[in-house]
């Protein structure tokens, strides 16, 4: 039997997050994963992008993350906003609230690049994987994981297993879960004209239409919201007729442009575990909660799990308390739980007021976005929430 002091159930990006913070506070670490690794890593595996607000970054910063990621990292210093074909629009600068980017747009093969290579500088961290768990035993004061030719036994065990995860339903942890009917398409476009830094996002009648600004300048990659019925006929379309369907979408703005495969669709749905906790058991990330992508916050919502999960779990070992008591956990989840539904709350509202073309609501909002667009005070509030500077997330704990 190998002892830890914490076992992980999921490698992607948001377990590994976890697994390298408490690593970096001295205890051992186990990560489970059913993947193998190696391939997780590239742009086949996952093609997608992430945005990494300010706030995230500076917790990749502080966990020694951030420095396998600059070098890829492409900053947001403006945000575009506009409804439809309307000449309304949210236009925000990153100098309104500082000096540095709003967040930055990272692909996500490399994200995961980079924590590998932050793990490996931990000995304390052991990663088994490819590798199923077959059996978990919750215990008074432990949790024992048996996976094939291996048995682990942890003080705690938290589930980074993203959405329908296993072990939180293992443990009877019922999700609410709310269908949009929608599916994302991500692809990458190459355009003519530089894209300056700037993350666009077009609020069309099937939903949100983003193009985020990759490395480079001449690259920008597409995450389009569109029926759940129309997916199929946009993923088996030839990549000529393709980019003509998104230059339609795109606008003009950056010239001509090129859509690049692979493309990939993933459905669009909210998902929200009743309790983030049970006996021995955390959840982050998906596991706990996930939302729809208009605002880009998903990722950067496990990161915070992770941040505030591992500062208590560091303190607890650091005064010689028990790493898996209930009190701690329940301090996490009351730390969590409200920060994210608000996110929850005001990514799904935005995507039912903008996926929408009823007249009156229409109007409403563009009259709503046009000003905002002239009141600076309010324009930096948002601003700060949308880098989690803002509202009930604070840095730290």
């Amino acid at each position: 039997m190998q002892k830890f002091d914490t076992a992980i159930i999921g490698g992607g990006m948001v377990g590994l997050t976890m697994a390298i913070i408490l690593a970096r506070a001295r205890l051992k670490i186990a990560v489970i994963d059913s993947a193998d690794l190696n391939k997780t890593g590239t742009k086949e595996f996952d093609g997608r992008v992430s945005a990494i607000t300010l706030a995230s970054r500076h917790i990749l910063e502080n966990n020694g993350i951030w420095k396998y990621l600059a070098e890829e990292a492409e900053p947001i210093n403006h945000i575009r906003i506009s409804d439809s074909d309307s000449h309304m629009f949210l236009d925000y600068d990153a100098k309104l609230i500082g000096d540095e980017p709003m967040g930055h747009i990272v692909e996500n093969r490399y994200i995961r690049r980079a924590l590998f290579a932050a793990a490996a500088e931990h000995s304390n961290l052991e990663i088994f994987a490819p590798a199923i768990y077959e059996k978990v035993a919750y215990n008074s004061s432990h949790v024992e994981i048996s996976l094939a030719g291996h048995l682990l036994k942890a003080k705690l065990l938290i589930a980074a297993d993203g959405k329908k995860s296993k072990i939180a339903a293992g443990a009877g942890i019922k999700p609410l879960i709310w269908d949009y009917g929608q599916d994302g398409i991500v692809c990458t476009v190459r355009h003519e004209k530089p894209h300056g830094q700037t993350a666009c996002e077009r609020f069309l009648p099937a939903g949100p239409f983003a193009i985020l600004p990759m490395k480079g300048g001449y690259h920008s990659s597409l995450v389009w919201t569109e029926k759940r019925m129309l997916t199929p006929f946009f993923m088996k379309m030839d990549r000529m007729a393709l980019t003509a369907e998104v230059k339609k979408r795109f606008g003009s703005y950056l010239g001509e442009l090129e859509v690049l495969e692979p493309r990939f669709s993933f459905p669009l749905s909210l998902y929200h575990a009743e309790r983030y906790i049970d006996h021995r058991l955390a959840l982050i990330g998906d596991a706990a909660h996930s939302i729809h992508p208009v605002a880009g916050q998903g990722l950067n919502l496990g990161i915070r799990d992770a941040a505030v999960l591992g500062e208590l779990i560091a303190k607890q070992q650091s005064l010689g308390l028990d790493t898996g008591s209930l009190l701690m956990l329940e301090k996490y989840q009351n730390l969590r739980k409200a920060d994210n539904l608000l996110m929850m709350s005001v990514t799904d509202g935005l995507n039912h007021l903008f996926s929408n073309n009823i007249t009156p609501i229409k109007l409403a909002r563009r009259f709503g976005m046009s000003a905002v667009n002239k009141m600076p005070p309010v324009k930096k509030f948002f601003m700060l929430h949308a880098v989690g500077k803002g509202g009930i997330w604070k840095d730290g704990i």
